[in-house]
């Protein structure tokens, strides 16, 4: 259960780097749902929980807007995953009492890193950069086919999943491999129709610019000179 938790949070950094450090920071905080521990506490100080609440309102106004997206993520691209490392390394450490899933492989953060176990980090780290790399490049493609206007709608589907998995990985940790799935199927879909309608946007302009298109054999058709 502490591997699945894990994997639910590090997924959901990929999609938003605050959204699972917020949930595990309240949650720990106002209920007693979630015990991060003395290594993980900091999660839970006002101080931290404001600061990502606000930096989280940023991400998600920025996530939104066209050409802000790309440059957002790519800012990202280091906070992602480091979120990825910190929620995968508090779940390990973690007693997490929802629904019975317990998380407690790890009883002393501090042994644990003193001892030299980075698996978990390294492990979220891993897993996040995976999830935010493929964000990162369906989201051009995305905004590019459909003329920007799929930003918006993406980034809001996006904070769903990251919020939705975030709970899963901490209430019901067996369903995060049929959420991952479902995120993992979500993102060939968009990726193939953007694709496929990107090519027939420059079809229709090439035809209309009265510029002759290139046939390939066996290939894509809107190719053209």
């Amino acid at each position: 259960m502490d591997i699945l938790s894990g994997l639910g949070l590090a997924t959901s950094s990929g999609l938003n780097a605050y959204i699972p450090l917020l949930v595990l920071g309240l949650l720990d905080r106002f209920t007693p749902v979630v015990d991060l521990g003395p290594g993980f506490e900091w999660l839970t100080n006002p101080w931290i929980l404001g600061i990502l609440a606000v930096l989280l309102v940023v991400e998600i106004v920025a996530d939104k807007v066209p050409a802000v997206d790309s440059i957002n993520d790519a800012i990202q691209t280091v906070v992602r995953p480091t979120s990825g490392g910190i929620v995968f390394g508090s779940a390990s450490s973690a007693q997490i009492a929802g629904l019975g899933a317990e998380t407690a492989t790890v009883t002393d953060p501090e042994a644990f890193v003193s001892s030299g176990t980075w698996a978990p980090v390294v492990t979220g780290i891993v897993i996040a950069l995976v999830v935010h790399v493929s964000k990162s490049l369906t989201r051009p493609v995305a905004n590019t086919a459909s003329a920007g206007t799929a930003a918006p709608v993406l980034s809001s589907v996006e904070d769903v999943a990251s919020t939705g998995l975030a709970f899963l990985a901490i209430f019901v940790p067996v369903l995060v491999l049929v959420a991952l799935l479902a995120v993992v199927i979500g993102f060939v879909v968009l990726t193939v129709r953007a694709r496929r309608k990107r090519r027939e946007r420059r079809r229709a302009e090439a035809l209309a610019s009265g510029k002759p298109l290139v046939l390939f054999e066996g290939a894509e058709r809107e190719g053209y000179r």
